[in-house]
């Protein structure tokens, strides 16, 4: 989405810096505030996931979008986190009545997000966007908890598992045996005698050597029936 930097009044956009600052400096509990110096107009944050919820123990990114009309329009809500929720669609759009009908100018970011926190411990079936989610809700509550922890545990827990912004560690996935390129190591992890795997190795060698012995000794017993005869 575009910024909306050059679309707002410096005023608005003096106002916008100040509420962003303080809420960077004293944030809601449970909210981690991302302010960007390129864009004030979009505002990056994290939600804990409430205790009591399918989203306890949870970490939900979200942002705020401020359009070109705002404070007279609501601000534009977004989950970047894949969360099971009715009033969350697919696309992650967030459908609460502070962002619609409900909006004033000087309800303020604060009390956006707040509001959005609360969404989550008590959700609204009746305008969700999620039809799935509300049906859930409303019919069988153990089926949606278990839905939406579920995407909780596999989306908004990086240590157990998510991918919400963990890089991987190359070290994670499988690595080469350090005795790769060793012959006898690869034939003994194999359960192969060393010596059937060289072949021509150690083992053949010491075969060779014992062979040549026999014919030696051999030929010195005859050389010496040869001149025994002599005698």
């Amino acid at each position: 989405m575009n910024s909306n930097v050059e679309n707002l009044p410096p005023q608005v956009l003096r106002l916008v810096y100040k509420e962003v600052s303080a809420l960077a400096a004293d944030p809601p509990e449970g909210i981690k505030i991302y302010p960007s110096e390129e864009d004030i107009t979009e505002l990056h944050t994290a939600i804990e996931g409430p205790e009591g919820t399918p989203f306890a123990g949870g970490v939900f990114r979200m942002r705020l979008v401020l359009g070109k009309d705002f404070p007279a329009a609501p601000p534009k809500g977004y989950f970047l986190t894949k969360i099971f929720h009715p009033n969350v669609g697919h696309k992650g759009e967030i459908c609460v009545n502070v962002l619609k009908r409900d909006w004033r100018a000087e309800l303020g970011l604060r009390h956006v997000l707040l509001t959005i926190k609360c969404l989550m411990i008590h959700p609204n079936p009746e305008s969700a966007l999620n039809e799935e989610a509300g049906r859930l809700l409303l019919e069988d509550y153990t089926e949606y908890a278990s839905r939406a922890r579920l995407l909780t545990e596999i989306h908004a827990m990086g240590g157990h598992g998510g991918t919400s912004g963990v890089p991987q560690d190359p070290a994670d996935g499988p690595q080469p045996k350090k005795h790769a390129g060793d012959p006898t190591k690869r034939a003994m992890g194999s359960g192969v005698a060393p010596s059937a795997a060289l072949g021509n190795g150690a083992n053949g060698s010491s075969t060779t050597s014992s062979s040549s012995n026999s014919n030696v000794v051999g030929k010195k017993k005859t050389d010496k029936k040869r001149a025994l005869r002599r005698l």
